[in-house]
């Protein structure tokens, strides 16, 4: 898997995300701990209006940026990006009204909807490879879980020696180093797309390309079924340790680190596996497994109670970390298959806005549930719409999934791009359903 980072630009690139999660992780723990001096006992409000704000942010902003993507040079604009989020760092110490930090949180996530697709739609151009960019993602997934557990522990020392403000020195620097990572590496020319296509249709490509390829109407239904098992450990682990078996706050680091590890654990193996069993087997399996583990484990809280329980859970929060990342890695790999190299932004973009929709959903729901109808409703719920994605998944996305599927145009003329395109590599969403594009949004046939 390493192997992958003897590529230079790659390396840089994937030292730039990193430091950026580093920053990004410090500043979650300081952002809190201002939240709490500003609002006192109302700070899990502000602080929950700012992730509404994040989601909100990713929504919009993320299915805007496809469509901007395109038009300027892609360094500029990653490094342009990670400059605002950096100033917005800066100007966070400063604050002295709770209002303040929803505005300031609205542009730094705008900046990060924006950053983070157009980030993920370069690295197939640079590692073009399969096998390549399948490390590159389990890499990137092992990154992530790995800065869920290192930056609190990191936060809490800087804490201890230099005062909390600090961290947001901390995030500063990360964004700086990432802009110069970036700025000091070659990336591939983009490719443009048409240049007669309306500012509605470019805004508009990324997501009608995605809702128009079977297999990501599949890959949007195993969205559901991430954010359903996502929100209910992000938002529930806090509530299970402490209040249903009455441990203490190190248990709850414990609980996450489980998941954690379980999910660094199928980032490292999933190459060889997603090689032998192909990627929709993977991915819908793992959301089935999901939902058994969630409404087993409410079942479980509904029928007994007691310590012993505690391991059932850790047990429970382990193997969900394992098929947590097993739906997730595998994500750039249909996304890459599905577009040629000018719509991979604006389909990374739509990716990242459709799923963080489902956050949208599923973080309330997970909240609102556990508040009122308790913990084993609470996990049969988010199960039943894990597997409602699931079952979605496996009827949308077909099980002969083809990337070569031959054009049966002959209205068109022989130097049509669909045509002269047609099975050269992985086809673009056109070729895989080039019908029901031809038929309902003649503008992104070009």
């Amino acid at each position: 898997m390493l192997s992958v980072l003897t590529n230079v630009t790659y390396r840089r690139l994937f030292t730039a995300q990193v430091v950026a999660l580093v920053g990004t992780g410090l500043m979650t723990v300081a952002l809190a701990l201002l939240a709490y001096d500003l609002a006192g006992e109302n700070a899990g409000a502000v602080l929950g209006t700012a992730l509404a704000i994040k989601m909100v942010a990713y929504v919009v902003v993320g299915l805007l940026a496809g469509g901007v993507a395109n038009l300027v040079p892609r360094r500029a604009f990653l490094v342009s990006l990670d400059l605002v989020r950096a100033a917005v760092a800066v100007a966070l110490p400063f604050v002295d009204q709770v209002w303040q930090i929803y505005v300031l949180i609205a542009l730094l996530q705008s900046a990060s909807a924006a950053f983070t697709p157009t980030f993920q739609a370069t690295i197939p151009d640079i590692l073009t490879r399969e096998r390549d960019y399948t490390n590159a993602l389990s890499l990137s997934r092992i990154a992530y879980d790995l800065e869920n557990l290192l930056s609190p522990m990191l936060a809490a020392a800087l804490v201890a020696l230099v005062g909390y403000h600090w961290l947001f020195a901390g995030t500063v620097f990360g964004f700086l180093a990432s802009a110069a990572l970036v700025l000091c590496v070659v990336l591939p020319a983009k490719v443009s797309a048409a240049a007669t296509e309306t500012a509605l249709g470019r805004i508009t490509r990324g997501s009608r390309i995605y809702l128009a390829t079977p297999r990501l109407r599949g890959l949007l239904a195993l969205n559901l079924a991430v954010a359903a098992a996502g929100a209910m450990i992000i938002v529930n682990t806090v509530v299970l340790a402490r209040t249903t078996f009455g441990l203490g706050e190190a248990d709850v680091a414990i609980a996450l680190a489980v998941f954690g590890g379980g999910s660094m654990l199928a980032a490292l193996a999933l190459p060889r596996v997603l090689d032998a069993l192909g990627d929709r087997s993977v991915m819908t399996v793992s959301a089935v497994a999901v939902a058994f583990l969630l409404c087993g484990l409410g079942a479980v809280l509904w029928i007994g109670e007691g310590p012993h329980l505690w391991s059932v859970m850790l047990l429970v929060w382990g193997l969900g970390g394992i098929f947590y990342s097993a739906m997730q890695v595998p994500t750039g790999r249909l996304l890459r298959r599905s577009a040629h190299e000018e719509d991979r932004p604006a389909l990374f973009s739509a990716q990242f806005a459709l799923s963080h929709a489902c956050w949208l959903v599923t973080y309330p729901l997970a909240g609102w549930l556990g508040a009122t109808a308790g913990m084993p409703v609470t996990l049969a719920a988010l199960g039943a719409v894990a597997f409602t994605g699931a079952l979605a998944a496996i009827l949308l996305w077909p099980s002969d999934d083809r990337d070569v599927v031959p054009h049966q145009h002959p209205e068109l003329p022989p130097n049509h791009p669909h045509l002269k395109d047609a099975g050269r590599g992985p086809v673009h969403a056109h070729a895989y359903v080039i019908d029901d594009l031809h038929r309902r949004w003649p503008a992104v046939s070009g």
